[in-house]
């Protein structure tokens, strides 16, 4: 679990899914507890799920009920070493890079408004952002990529145009090419 605002509002983990780093089930709330992280968990993880593990910090909001919780899930609970944030990395990287895009230059004004924007973001993660670690590329990409390569380099075909979708009120963008009407 990892702060995602200066009111100490938490966020569940990522997960990884078809092995490519993505954003899955999100939340926030001002009061963390063990039952409120158990029922994020319940949401996100799937009956028929492949998953192992959970690895957690050591935080006493994750006790030994959400151990045990987890375990009728069928996961492992794996606990960070001690003293050791590089540990939780993952999570961390996730929650700064939301820090940077969003809340530099949001303010939300309540927690349902944090949980919105926190969603629409998860959304342009997961589909509209390039990663630069996916060489770059999306971890879900739409349908009409890759794009067919074209005929010149420097030039769009005129059976094409460039549309723009604006994400969270224009602070982020997302570009496509589309057949010409």
């Amino acid at each position: 679990m990892g702060t995602v605002s200066p009111k100490k509002k938490h966020s569940p983990p990522n997960s990884d899914l078809n092995g490519v780093m993505q954003q899955g089930q999100v939340n926030v709330t001002a009061h963390p507890s063990s039952d409120w992280a158990l029922q994020q968990l319940r949401e996100a993880i799937p009956g028929d799920h492949s998953y192992r593990f959970l690895i957690r910090d050591r935080d006493r909001k994750s006790g030994s009920d959400l151990d045990r919780s987890v375990k009728h899930l069928g996961l492992k609970v794996l606990k960070t070493p001690v003293r050791t944030p590089v540990a939780d990395a993952v999570c961390e990287r996730t929650i700064g890079t939301f820090r940077q895009e969003c809340l530099d230059y949001l303010i939300p004004i309540t927690g349902n408004h944090l949980c919105s924007i926190l969603q629409k973001w998860v959304i342009h993660f997961n589909a509209g952002r390039p990663h630069s670690s996916l060489g770059p590329g999306i971890p879900d990409p739409p349908e009409n990529l890759p794009v067919p390569l074209q005929e010149h380099r420097h030039r769009i075909s005129p059976r094409q145009r460039v549309t723009c979708r604006s994400i969270l009120g224009g602070l982020h963008h997302e570009y496509a090419l589309q057949r010409a009407a």
